[in-house]
């Protein structure tokens, strides 16, 4: 028995469509198919520290600034 595993995308119809390469023709094969949705990665949030900026960089200076309209 060998494991294959396949990551693939449903199309617009929901449905899968799966090549599986074996090599072997002309035989017989018992397949067993188990099926999981992968969750979605979490979107990553930059902090300002990982653009450059010192930890609460602009929350410190936010209307350090003088208007002089």
């Amino acid at each position: 028995m060998q494991s294959i595993v396949l990551h693939s995308h449903s199309g617009q119809d929901g449905v899968l469509k799966l090549e599986v390469p074996l090599g072997l023709s002309n035989t017989e094969f018992e397949v067993m198919v188990i099926v999981q949705p992968v969750p979605l990665p979490k979107p990553r949030v930059l902090r300002d520290s990982a653009l450059g900026w010192p930890p609460n960089f602009f929350e410190s200076t936010f209307g350090s600034l003088n208007n002089d309209e």
